[in-house]
């Protein structure tokens, strides 16, 4: 099993930056790669940005493509989301989660971290 920890949340102004980190622990050999997501109150969670451990190769919704970077650390077991030009509607709960094979769903979570960008 894969354990999966936030942390870089916080309160920023619109047009800030934030770096967020998930620190993943446990079987991490049994991860292929992991994904960041965010759910806003009264909103579905949704998909912000994927990063798989052996390539590095990177996926991003359209909605944070050329503000949003995705990266890891294979030393670290570590995964950095970078968020520039925030803006309020990138307010939200970011989690991340472990994908253990290319063909299989996200099965381990986060507890999330707060994202708040005001205006």
């Amino acid at each position: 099993q894969v354990q999966l920890a936030e942390s870089g949340g916080g309160l920023v102004q619109a047009g800030g930056s934030l770096r967020l980190s998930c620190v993943a622990s446990g079987r991490t050999s049994s991860s292929y790669a992991v994904g960041w997501f965010r759910q806003a109150p009264g909103n579905e969670r949704e998909f912000v940005a994927r990063v798989t451990w052996s390539i590095g190769r990177t996926t991003y919704a359209d909605s944070v493509k050329g503000r949003f970077t995705i990266s890891r650390d294979n030393a670290k077991n570590t995964v950095y989301l970078q968020m520039n030009s925030l803006k309020p509607e990138d307010t939200a709960v970011y989690s991340c989660a472990s994908q253990p094979t290319v063909a299989t769903d996200y099965i381990h979570w986060g507890q999330g971290t707060q994202v708040t960008v005001s205006s």
